[in-house]
């Protein structure tokens, strides 16, 4: 098994206690609201949401996949920590064993945060990982955040 580890960092003017809640706590009901064509729903298969759930994300119609398997590994409320990892769905394909990604809210001086993410995928027997599939699943990630940056933005008390 071959690991290949990427990095992204996204910038925000949301506070970070108010982003992590967002993007971690509420990401189930929240992302299906605001981006539907992306995820239809989550549904939990095993477990009480907390660490050691697993949970199937049913994509949305925007979507050229139906479903992948999330397992949650770790949540660190205190420092704005979270992973997880994909261990099944149909865009794994013979390609990939799991994804693993570590979430991290990082407050900044102006009030805002930067979110640092970083995914390392798990490939099957020594495949290499197309460049451009690394580079949509960056693209997907920065609109789900950017998605969920506007939804705060509108809706202040939320």
């Amino acid at each position: 098994m071959v690991a290949i580890t990427y990095d992204i960092e996204i910038p925000s003017s949301i506070p970070a206690a108010k982003m992590f809640k967002a993007v971690v706590l509420d990401a189930d009901t929240l992302i299906p609201k605001i981006m539907p064509q992306a995820i239809k729903n989550v549904e939990i298969l095993e477990g009480d949401g907390g660490v050691g759930t697993v949970k199937i994300i049913h994509f949305g119609e925007g979507s050229q996949y139906k479903s992948a398997k999330h397992r949650f590994d770790a949540v660190d409320t205190e420092n704005l920590t979270y992973s997880y990892t994909v261990v099944e769905g149909d865009a794994f394909a013979d390609v990939i064993e799991s994804i693993t990604y570590h979430v991290k809210i990082v407050p900044t001086e102006d009030g805002g945060c930067i979110c640092k993410n970083r995914s390392i995928y798990h490939t099957k027997g020594g495949v290499e990982i197309n460049e451009e599939k690394i580079k949509e699943g960056k693209e997907r990630a920065m609109q789900m955040f950017k998605a969920i940056e506007a939804y705060l933005q509108a809706n202040p008390d939320a």
